[in-house]
């Protein structure tokens, strides 16, 4: 159905067109609020454009949701439809940080189908970082396989965070991209055992590492440890638990109460 090489080759062109413009690079960059304190920059609009004709052209039967495109109730009517954000970790891509990536999902009958995610500015000497993963078939790194967290214990379980709350404090921190999808990402990887947050987010953020994740054998899921669902008339689902299977439960049930408190 889709030419997976194409398809390869749209996303990592879109990297390129951000990573042109990235301060990290000592480029400037347009930036402005949208009006509800969250930033957005010249490179998240081109990108978002790119995206949307050469993904409508690759495959003209599917819809569009995105961050940076007002949405469209008619996608509410079709099986296929591209879950975009075009650049995610924009306050990293501004401040010239690395933690940021364009994230691509194909969604059919609800359920994320091919996911990419390409982070240009990692592993520069390898051509950045590019995760693929398509659901049954498993999910890879720059081509190597990926076997998620088997981490069987939730204390000392090592979670992307800059601080902890008193409750958690036996969890362990690693370095946190601002990336949601890089966050998740990272338990696909291995490179972390848990990625929990606890606020409305939106279906962009989380399909394409959620899928990338699953394939590698996480356990990904809603704050609540309900299965996630994608093209839904309202986009949005309260928080994202990525985690090792073992420690899910677990999981689960510590963020229990935050969750229902900061959900209401």
């Amino acid at each position: 159905m889709i030419d997976r090489a194409r398809l390869e080759s749209l996303v990592r062109e879109a990297g390129r067109i951000a990573l042109a413009s990235w301060p990290g690079d000592g480029h400037a960059c347009e930036v402005w609020d949208k009006g509800d304190d969250s930033p957005v920059s010249a490179s998240d609009i081109a990108v978002d454009s790119f995206l949307k004709r050469e993904l409508a052209a690759l495959l003209p039967a599917a819809a569009w949701l995105s961050e940076e495109t007002a949405d469209n109730a008619d996608r509410l009517d079709k099986q296929l439809v591209w879950l975009v954000d075009p650049i995610d970790g924009t306050r990293d891509y501004i401040r010239g940080r690395d933690g940021w990536a364009v994230s691509v999902a194909l969604v059919n009958a609800n359920r994320p189908l091919m996911a990419a995610l390409f982070a240009p500015a990692r592993r520069r000497e390898e051509g950045g970082e590019f995760w693929w993963g398509e659901a049954g078939r498993g999910s890879t790194r720059n081509g190597l396989p990926l076997a998620a967290s088997t981490r069987p214990d939730l204390p000392g379980a090592r979670v992307p965070a800059t601080t902890l709350s008193r409750e958690d404090e036996d969890l362990v921190m690693v370095p946190q991209p601002n990336s949601i999808a890089l966050r998740i990402a990272m338990v696909a990887a291995a490179e972390a055992d848990l990625l929990a947050t606890l606020r409305w987010g939106f279906e962009w953020d989380i399909a394409a590492a959620g899928l990338i994740a699953r394939e590698a054998g996480a356990a990904v899921t809603d704050a609540f440890g309900k299965p996630l669902g994608y093209n839904k008339r309202d986009p949005r689902a309260f928080g994202v638990l990525c985690t090792s299977p073992a420690i899910h439960p677990a999981a689960v049930a510590r963020l229990e109460e935050r969750a229902r408190r900061y959900s209401a």
